[in-house]
């Protein structure tokens, strides 16, 4: 079959790129009967001796008459799908069922109160390269102060990028000259009193993953090396309006998996070593002080990752917080836009200029984010994923493949644990088991319907890494009454860590110990870094919140990171 892109504007009609999405009745039978030609002629009209095939997959029998009697429903099906095929549905097209992960009877607060943020004072260092490492709200109060211009840090910034990605192979595409347009934009609108807020003048760097006007959208693989998308994703669009200045679209591993792209292995600047993926190049980049903050996403731990590795910090929001338009989707119903930069504080600002509704992504809701840097966190409750260290406690062994993570972790995170104790903290010990039932065939299946047409069309042969587009091929034969099924489990783990979580208002965790969890279930955490390895690598903690609380997530996480200097160490040779 010919692969067809298609075309984009303003109204919302976008390039096509190939993506297909998810409608039930749909997969059902094409996940059964497989993908084949999408022409319905008598070559191709499911036969008995197909549907009895294709029962093994469906784990059902039917007998002779049975199968006579749904033939003529199952090839009038098929010709249902041949005409979905044909109409090249928008890759920007959303689902209309989405993902809920709030329990039935769950309420939250909807009053929008004034944010707080901490009050700075700094002054322009002698050595203005030393502007690179400072944090957001540090780099906000010089521009305001006009002691900086933004032109002056965002070229500093861009000089930084192209000399330094030579060892990181963190940049894809420099956005120079919207970059110094941007620039000279904020400089103008602040010494003319109109200042917008605290990312006003800010360089930073966007996954390229998102789609910027006039600028390549690779995702990754070579495949699409010269491609434009040419529309603002939601995300470029509010920093825009909020006076953020883009300098470069950065690395993510092939299609969003791990921190291998055509361009090379982005590397973390402690080590020079992989940096983690897919959220690679923003986390990199934060890190090695190329960008003030950047935008990455999770799926799965591509955020994750690369914050633990690089030593920076990271929020993912409560899923549905923020749009993901204009960015490619690896599953609907997992998805995160990601924010990373040097502190906690700096991811609050970030994440209040991009929350929101747009006319878009029919998963986001509007809810307020209530962020006060002075809020007392004494009365809070604090609990801690307590199964690997109560083990210990008694004497039981972690399981072989926990066994070099969790003791190379576990000094670190029993530091943590003893600075909420000194702060007055009886941490909670939370025993988190969910009934786990193979719901992750759900993130599959969509990655499959999402990328469908690609799937069918003979290009996705020459992506690098074909990892990714195995699964793709796989998951098309899932049943669609068992996606339905790991959707219903799903909801049984929502209510599940619901539970888990009643008396409690945020809990730490040993990163990435209960990371499929939290995405399963759509809670929000954040990623601070908490040590380093003997080798020079970082290591982080985790602190999970509940549904849309990010205020009080963030507010104990920030507690912690005020209380150390890991977030402000720097790694050498990157000055």
């Amino acid at each position: 079959m010919k692969y067809r892109y298609f075309s984009a504007n303003e109204s919302g009609h976008h390039r096509r790129l190939f993506f297909k999405h998810i409608v039930v009745l749909w997969i059902s039978s094409v996940m059964l009967l497989g993908c084949g030609n999408s022409s319905i002629d008598e070559d191709d009209r499911i036969t008995a001796e197909t549907l009895e095939a294709a029962e093994k997959i469906a784990g059902i029998k039917l007998n002779s008459n049975e199968r006579k009697k749904i033939l003529e429903r199952i090839n009038s099906n098929s010709k249902t799908y041949k005409n979905f095929r044909e109409q090249h549905l928008n890759y920007y097209s959303y689902p209309s069922v989405v993902f809920n992960p709030v329990p039935p009877g769950i309420t939250f607060e909807h009053d929008q109160k004034p944010l707080i943020f901490s009050k700075v004072k700094i002054q322009r260092p002698k050595n203005i390269k030393d502007l690179t490492f400072y944090s957001v709200l540090q780099l906000a109060e010089l521009l305001k102060k006009q002691q900086i211009t933004s032109l002056e840090l965002t070229e500093l910034y861009l000089l930084k990028l192209k000399k330094y990605d030579k060892k990181l192979k963190c940049v894809v595409t420099l956005t120079e000259d919207l970059a110094i347009k941007q620039a000279k934009k904020a400089d103008i609108e602040i010494s003319s009193g109109n200042y917008k807020g605290l990312l006003h003048g800010i360089p930073y760097g966007i996954k390229d993953l998102f789609s910027v006007k006039g600028y390549k959208t690779t995702w990754g693989t070579k495949v699409f090396e010269e491609r434009i998308i040419d529309i603002d994703a939601t995300v470029v669009k509010k920093l825009e309006e909020a006076g953020a200045i883009l300098v470069a679209k950065l690395a993510t591993g092939t299609l969003a998996s791990g921190e291998k792209w055509y361009g090379g292995t982005t590397k973390s600047p402690w080590t020079l070593e992989p940096s983690g993926g897919s959220s690679a190049g923003p986390a990199s980049a934060v890190a090695a002080g190329c960008v003030a903050f950047s935008i990455g996403t999770e799926t799965n731990g591509s955020m994750v990752s690369p914050v633990d590795i690089c030593g920076v910090t990271g929020l993912r929001p409560t899923f549905g917080r923020i749009s993901r338009y204009g960015c490619m989707p690896v599953s609907w119903s997992f998805d995160k836009v990601t924010p990373i930069a040097r502190t906690v504080e700096d991811c609050a600002a970030i994440f209040d200029a991009i929350k929101g509704q747009d006319s878009c992504d029919n998963s986001v809701v509007d809810l307020p984010f209530n962020w006060d840097a002075g809020y007392n966190i004494e009365d809070l409750k604090i609990g801690y994923h307590s199964n690997l260290f109560d083990r210990e406690e008694k004497g039981i062994e972690p399981d072989e493949d926990q066994k070099s993570w969790f003791y190379s972790r576990r000094p670190y995170i029993k530091k943590v644990f003893e600075i909420f104790k000194e702060k007055g903290f009886d941490l909670i010990p939370l025993d988190i088991q969910l009934p786990h039932k193979g719901e992750g065939i759900m993130m599959a299946v969509e990655a499959a319907a999402a990328f469908d047409e690609f799937t069918r069309s003979t290009i996705d042969d020459q992506v690098e890494d074909q990892k990714w587009l195995n699964y793709h091929r796989a998951h098309r034969f899932v049943p669609a009454v068992e996606y339905i099924q790991a959707a219903r489990y799903r909801t049984l783990m929502i209510q599940k860590m619901n539970e888990i979580m009643k008396d409690i208002d945020v809990y730490i965790e040993m990163t990435w110990s209960t990371n499929w969890s939290t995405n399963v279930t759509g809670l929000p955490i954040v990623v601070v870094p908490c040590g380093f390895h003997k080798n020079g690598q970082p290591t982080s903690v985790t602190f999970v919140g509940k549904l849309y609380q990010e205020a009080k997530l963030m507010a104990v996480a920030k507690a912690f990171q005020d209380a150390t200097d890991y977030h402000l160490e720097k790694p050498e040779g990157f000055d």
